[in-house]
C-alpha cells in the first residue's frame, strides 16, 4: 500500500560540511514527486536519507505517521532504481525479478504469479529467459523497474534512472515510468537534473539548490510562475530586463530599460520609481509593428523546424533569445534585419531586485 512521506527539519552534514541545513517536505500518497536541481544541490543526499543509506543529524522522516529514522535499511519497505540499473548479470530477466520475492519467503506459485504480472506490466515478458548482456539499455531499465516494484514496496525511489540512455530511449522510458507508476499507484520520489524530464513526468516538483527547497509546485506553475530568479533561470530559459515602476494599483505599469511600456495585472503593491526585474522567456516575445514594440537587430538565427530562434540586440548588455513558431510567422528574418517586438504581459514574471523573489500575486514557495 502506498504511503505519504513527511520530512521535517532534517539536517545532513559530512564532518563540518552541512549539505542539507534544515529541510521540510510533504509528499502525498501515490504521488510521483521529483527532486530537481543542479549537481551538488542535495537531491540525491535527500533520497538516500529516505532510503536509510545516509544518516540524519537532525529532524525526522516518516512514512505516514511512522518515523523511520532508526529503522534499518533492510526493514524499510521501499524499492530503488539506480542510474546504473544494478541488475544481476548472471541471472535472467525472470531470475532478477524473482530474487527479491524469494527473500520474502513466498510460495513458488505466488512468486511465479507476481513475476509474470510485473513482466506484463512493464512489457518484458518476451525477454524472460534473456541475460542482461542480451538486452538493450531500455530493456535493462525496465527489468530494474520491475524488480523494484515486484516486492510491492510502499515507496519507490529513483535516482537519475534515465541518465545512461540515449535521447530517444529517454523519451520512451519517461513515458513508460509515468504510465507504470500511475497503474501501480506507488508513492515515487524521482531524482533528476533534467528539467524537461521533470516537467514531463511529475505530479509535483521540488526545485533544490544548496540543500534548500526553493519551490514546490505542479510542473506548469513551476514553469509559468517561478518563485524566484533561480527557479526562473533553472527551468527553461529566460531573459532578464530591468524596469522601473511608473504606475501601481489595480494595474501595474512598468517601463523596460529598452523603453517598452508594459501593463501588468496581479502584481503586489509597488512604489512608483521602484526598480524591478522582468523575466521573459523566448516564446513570450510577440512580433508586432513599430507602433507597439521595441526595436531590435537580428544578430543570428537557428532554424529548429517548429520554431525559429533569433538572437536579437535590443540595446541591452546581452543578446536576447526570441522563439517564433514557424506556423505563425509570416516570414523568416535574416541577420542584420530590424524587427519590433512586444512581450506577452500575461505571461512575463516580475521579481524584486533585492530579494530576487516573485512580485506576482498568489505565487508561493511551498504548497
Amino acid at each position: 500500500m502506498a504511503v505519504s512521506i513527511h520530512i521535517k527539519n532534517v539536517m545532513k552534514k559530512y564532518d563540518d560540511n552541512v549539505v542539507i541545513p534544515n529541510l521540510s517536505l510533504d509528499i502525498a500518497k501515490g504521488e510521483l514527486f521529483t527532486l530537481l536541481g543542479p549537481s551538488g544541490c542535495g537531491k540525491t543526499t535527500l533520497l538516500r536519507m529516505i532510503a536509510g543509506f545516509n544518516t540524519i543529524e537532525k529532524g525526522t522522516i516518516a512514512f505516514d505517521e511512522k518515523i523511520i529514522n532508526d529503522i534499518p535499511v533492510h526493514q524499510r519497505n521501499f524499492g530503488m532504481v539506480f542510474q546504473s540499473y544494478a541488475i544481476f548479470p548472471n541471472m535472467t530477466v525472470y531470475g532478477n525479478i524473482e530474487y527479491g520475492l524469494k527473500n520474502k519467503h513466498l510460495s513458488k506459485e505466488e512468486i511465479k504469479k507476481r513475476v509474470f504480472e510485473i513482466m506484463d506490466t512493464v512489457q518484458i515478458t518476451p525477454y524472460k529467459d534473456r541475460y542482461p548482456d542480451k538486452l538493450s539499455g531500455g530493456q535493462q531499465q525496465r527489468v530494474a523497474l520491475a524488480r523494484a516494484i515486484a516486492v510491492r514496496p510502499q515507496v519507490l525511489l529513483m535516482d537519475e534512472p534515465l541518465s545512461n540512455l540515449d535521447a530517444k530511449l529517454r523519451l520512451e522510458m519517461r513515458n513508460v515510468i509515468r504510465d507504470i507508476q500511475k497503474r501501480v499507484g506507488i508513492t515515487t520520489v524521482y531524482v533528476t537534473h533534467d528539467q524537461e524530464e521533470a516537467l514531463a513526468i511529475s505530479d509535483r516538483i521540488a526545485i533544490m539548490n544548496n540543500g534548500e527547497i526553493y519551490q514546490v509546485e505542479v510542473p506548469e506553475k513551476i514553469y509559468l510562475r517561478p518563485y524566484n530568479t533561480f527557479v526562473a533561470n533553472f527551468i527553461g530559459h529566460s531573459h532578464c530586463f530591468q524596469a522601473t515602476v511608473t504606475e501601481s494599483g489595480e494595474m501595474t505599469v512598468i517601463k523596460l530599460e529598452t523603453g517598452l511600456t508594459v501593463i501588468l495585472k496581479n502584481v503586489k503593491p509597488l512604489a512608483v520609481g521602484e526598480v524591478v526585474l522582468v523575466y521573459v522567456r523566448p516564446e513570450e516575445f510577440v512580433l508586432c509593428d513599430e507602433s507597439q514594440g521595441m526595436p531590435g537587430i537580428i544578430k543570428s538565427r537557428q532554424f529548429l523546424g517548429k520554431f525559429i530562434n533569433y538572437f536579437v540586440d535590443f540595446g541591452t548588455k546581452n543578446l536576447t533569445e526570441v522563439s517564433v513558431n514557424t506556423n505563425s510567422a509570416n516570414m523568416i528574418f535574416s541577420p542584420g534585419e530590424k524587427i519590433w517586438m512586444r512581450v506577452d504581459s500575461e505571461r512575463v514574471n516580475l521579481f524584486a531586485k533585492d530579494s530576487e523573489t516573485t512580485l506576482m500575486e498568489g505565487v508561493q514557495s511551498h504548497v
